[in-house]
């Protein structure tokens, strides 16, 4: 008796919810609702993984009812797919702010420049703990749920080529760039931004911003050179390599 009354008293209230005449909730408040309910589940998956978060425990800490939950994600890969949509279109973001700005910049300031205040972008948020976590467990589910795979490579890595690939093409149009193929120079571009961030993300291990910064300047570097560097050396490399004179043996 004791132990119930303290759980009355401890429980969270329910939200009331602003309903229609019909009984269904107006569409305001169902925006509302699947706001928080994201919200919730996101902090979830963060905080227990996708394994120890259940279906009930989101409809609890949400404080809405397991019939809403269900009725509107259908399962927990359902709801899994939702927030990581949304992360997803948060991560995005930053690239294409980024990418507009850029755009609209004037032209004094160097490609070089350009390419690192977008990759500066992308780290800030790449970086984050909560995005090393989603990225953890997307690769840990993608075997079992090929669609949450599907859906990483098309809402993600697809837009942020096709966004960072109209870039580039504006600065082929301006004649800061020469490149035979935008969309797979955009492709090295944001694997040797990102990429090893990404993989260390996977693998659990944090790298710290200023690190991770600097390691992005010397990529964008090696990036718009060439493996082979400036175009000076390109010369040199490309003439054969003087004969060297045989030593002789010293003798005994």
């Amino acid at each position: 008796m004791g132990l119930a009354a303290t759980k009355a008293r401890t429980a969270t209230p329910r939200r009331e919810v602003s309903k229609s005449r019909g009984g269904r909730p107006t569409k305001s408040a169902a925006i509302e609702r699947d706001q928080r309910l994201i919200e919730v589940a996101t902090r979830l998956f963060l905080d227990r993984g996708f394994d120890a978060t259940s279906l009930d425990a989101v409809a609890e800490a949400a404080r809405v009812s397991k019939p809403t939950v269900y009725a509107r994600y259908g399962d927990k890969r359902g709801l899994f797919t939702a927030v990581l949509r949304r992360e997803i279109s948060r991560w995005l973001a930053p690239l294409s702010a980024a990418a507009e700005t850029q755009l609209g910049s004037s032209s004094d300031i160097s490609v070089e420049q350009r390419l690192v205040e977008i990759g500066q972008e992308m780290l800030s948020f790449t970086c984050g703990p909560d995005a090393m976590a989603f990225s953890r467990m997307m690769t840990s589910q993608a075997i079992n749920f090929p669609d949450i795979a599907k859906l990483g490579m098309e809402d993600g890595w697809l837009k942020a080529v096709a966004t960072t690939a109209r870039f580039f093409d504006h600065l082929v149009a301006q004649g800061a760039l020469d490149l035979e193929n935008t969309n797979i120079a955009a492709e090295v571009f944001l694997d040797v931004v990102v990429g090893h961030t990404h993989r260390m993300a996977t693998f659990g291990t944090p790298m710290e911003i200023k690190a991770a910064e600097k390691r992005m300047r010397v990529a964008i570097k090696l990036f718009l050179a060439g493996a082979l560097g400036p175009a000076d050396r390109v010369q040199e490399t490309s003439k054969a390599p003087p004969k060297r004179a045989q030593r002789r043996r010293p003798s005994r």
